[in-house]
């Protein structure tokens, strides 16, 4: 293996930092949104039922034990109880930016590995050829015999990188667009719910006020 690294040339090396980067990038992503993820349903029920007997603080308590983006956008709603509506929706809004950015962190990092691998790779077979052609030319010019193994020798070591570089890229590029799903999947679920929780603590302080 360490074999066709070498024959590949010095792009070879650039290729194989490309995939331990992305290894790393996609395990720290998983292991992220892992934690990250709740039972938003039964979270929300817990939340509505603990609001609705005016225990605000005890809703707050709850967001604060509770992991994930979810329970911190919910949090800066509750905190905002006493507010007009559209001050709960800024809250929970300025939270959404903080939070889908930890999401999304070194997303762009895969997305940019997959798009230029197999332009390394590219870039390492033509200079494999480049010099495949070079070692002909000095041996015609040497006036030594030129067999077919010497450019099929040349060849086939220079597609190496365009093989490493398609391997790197393919897999990232799925795990990318897998991780972007997952990502969605968050959003979707933090837009229902700060919604469920302004129209809460709405529907609350309208009570209140009767």
């Amino acid at each position: 293996m360490w074999d066709l690294v070498v024959k590949g040339g010095p792009l070879m090396f650039l290729i194989l930092l490309c995939s331990v980067i992305a290894f790393a990038v996609v395990i720290e992503r998983l292991w992220h949104l892992r934690r990250a993820k709740i039972n938003t349903e039964a979270f929300m029920e817990d939340i509505s039922e603990t609001l609705k007997r005016n225990r605000i603080m005890d809703g707050i308590d709850k967001c604060n034990a509770m992991p994930g983006p979810i329970a911190h956008i919910l949090k800066a709603g509750i905190l905002k109880h006493d507010r007009p509506r559209f001050e709960m929706k800024e809250a929970i809004e300025d939270a959404g930016l903080h939070e889908v950015p930890r999401l999304e962190k070194n997303l762009g990092v895969l997305a940019t590995i997959a798009h230029i691998t197999p332009l390394l790779g590219l870039l390492g077979t033509v200079t494999g050829m480049v010099r495949a052609f070079q070692v002909i030319e000095q041996k015609a010019v040497a006036l030594m015999p030129v067999n077919p193994g010497d450019l099929a020798g040349g060849i086939w070591e220079a597609l190496i990188s365009t093989v490493a570089g398609l391997s790197v890229a393919i897999p990232t590029y799925v795990a990318y667009n897998f991780l972007v799903s997952k990502v969605d999947g968050f959003v979707l679920e933090m837009e229902k719910s700060a919604t469920d929780i302004i129209n809460i603590l709405g529907a609350k302080r309208d009570e209140d006020e009767i």
